[in-house]
């Protein structure tokens, strides 16, 4: 289940990593008080500012995350997606609320159950690599376990593994200093993955790069995460990065969810004018499937005699709209959608143009 201030979402991944629930977080010395109201009376985030001088700075939040699922939070500077990640693993106290890592209550842990869990189970990756520069760096990647008193071959092999995943080879002898921008945040993703843990909190790792190096670590990072099978929650402001590398995506406003789906859902069905604003610039062509706007191949033959012609371009439901523009411009014909050897419906050139335009719903419904 996902809820926010806004749209109201349901979807349920088939195995909950991470479940967030009614998530509250105020800031302030009266922060009991305003939850209390809010609660109570159903105040808002301004009338809570007003009336307790405390900041909410996450409003019921509720969300889960499935096993091997990119979860991206986005959301403009100040709108609680920093504050909402750091709930996971326990860096910042809930006002109300509860968070589950596999199963177990985060805030019910004791501070040693705690320390295990942030140990073992998740790897941390931020914008600040915090690099340690009198370290080399296959002493950076491997200082997490060696706090933890793992084996130092144990610890070795662990990080070599980590730090030939990242295709840093031959760098584990240099110091921080001697690595570009792009080579340290390596070493950082690196470090989060060498002990193996189930999960990884990232916020917004990438950000502070350039345009071609970041896009070639984003790259890195989703072959590493679909390898490695890593539950990842991904903070970002920047939607074009969410809609590349999330499975789904939250948009958060004032501290609430707003909208959550996939990259899709939330470009061709935005909420509110608030998303609406923040899909304006998004090209459509690798977002939209076949799927979303092929008219039946029934209700096509209604209006216009059989679909199965000779020479008609072929596609499956989950191709995309820049393929199915590849398909049209090479013949006047529709173009069939096939799925198991059966036709299951048709793309039309008006559709096709729909579909450019982000008319999804219009494209699969038009007469042709």
């Amino acid at each position: 289940m996902f809820s926010g201030g806004g749209e109201q979402v349901t979807t349920q991944p088939d195995e909950a990593v991470i479940d967030c629930r009614n998530l509250w977080k105020i800031f302030g010395r009266r922060a009991d008080e305003a939850m209390k109201a809010v609660q109570e009376r159903g105040l808002g985030k301004l009338e809570v500012r007003d009336r307790f001088d405390c900041v909410v700075g996450v409003q019921d939040a509720t969300f889960t995350v499935g096993r091997g699922e990119i979860f991206c939070i986005m959301g403009l500077s100040g709108s609680g997606k920093s504050t909402l990640i750091r709930h996971v693993n326990r860096l910042i106290e809930p006002t109300s609320g509860q968070l589950f890592i596999e199963g177990q209550d985060v805030n019910q842990l004791s501070a040693k159950d705690l320390r295990e869990v942030r140990a073992e189970k998740i790897g941390m990756v931020f914008q600040n690599m915090a690099l340690m520069p009198h370290r080399t760096v296959l002493e950076n990647v491997s200082f997490s376990q060696e706090v933890r008193g793992h084996d130092p071959k144990e610890r070795r092999d662990n990080a070599m593994r980590a730090i030939d995943a990242v295709d840093l080879n031959g760098w584990d002898q240099k110091y921080p200093d001697e690595l570009s921008g792009g080579m340290q945040q390596r070493v950082g993703l690196a470090r989060a993955i060498a002990a193996d843990p189930s999960i990884l909190l990232m916020d917004e790792p990438f950000s502070a790069l350039d345009p071609l190096i970041r896009r070639q670590l984003q790259d890195k990072f989703m072959s590493l995460s679909a390898e490695m099978k890593k539950t990842t929650l991904f903070i970002t402001h920047d939607l074009d990065e969410a809609i590349r590398i999330g499975d789904r995506i939250a948009i958060m406003k004032d501290g609430a969810l707003v909208q959550v789906g996939t990259p899709e859902d939330i470009v061709t069905n935005p909420a509110d004018e608030y998303v609406a604003d923040f899909v304006a610039g998004i090209s459509k062509l690798e977002l939209i499937s076949a799927a979303k706007i092929m008219t039946p191949v029934e209700q096509y033959e209604q209006m216009n005699g059989p679909a199965n012609k000779d020479g008609w371009p072929e596609a499956h439901p989950g191709q995309s709209l820049d393929d199915l523009v590849n398909l049209s411009v090479q013949t006047q014909h529709p173009v069939l959608v096939k799925a198991d050897g059966r036709t299951v419906g048709v793309v039309t050139k008006n559709a096709l143009l729909r579909g450019i335009q982000g008319d999804v719903a219009d494209a699969a419904g038009l007469k042709h």
